[in-house]
């Protein structure tokens, strides 16, 4: 419980998150991600977790990544078929976007457009309260 005074407990305070553990990202990044190379390409889950390394999620578990294909096909945003070409080797697990993934995404980019903007007005108060801190300083000496 926090007083008036704004400590917590005994003698300890509240000072927010540390720089090492503040994290000021979108989270959940492999379904949109992988929505996105899917309506670009029919893709198979090795293949796609190649693809993830050009959004920064290349340290990814195998299994990681098929339990969310499962969980999304389960969900309607993707489809799979089994791709037995001759002279490819053994079968493999095409996946293809769906109607519900086409919407879920444009829902994402609709998300990280207004994410977006928050961040370019965080960064034009950022850049100018600089200023404005120096000359208030400056007034304080």
């Amino acid at each position: 419980m926090t007083d008036e005074g704004g400590d917590r407990g005994q003698g300890s305070e509240d000072r927010g998150p540390t720089p090492q553990k503040a994290e000021a990202r979108p989270r959940n990044w492999q379904e949109p991600v992988t929505l996105l190379m899917l309506r670009e390409w029919n893709s198979y889950g090795y293949e796609l977790m190649e693809r993830m390394a050009e959004f920064g999620l290349e340290a990814m578990n195998p299994a990681t990544l098929y339990r969310t294909l499962r969980h999304m096909e389960k969900d309607g945003l993707c489809r799979s078929r089994w791709d037995t070409s001759k002279g490819r080797g053994p079968a493999r697990r095409v996946y293809s976007i769906t109607d519900a993934g086409n919407a879920y995404l444009d829902f994402w980019a609709r998300s990280l457009e207004q994410y977006q903007r928050n961040m370019d007005a965080f960064f034009r108060l950022y850049a100018g309260g600089l200023g404005h801190r120096a000359k208030q300083k400056e007034d304080d000496e």
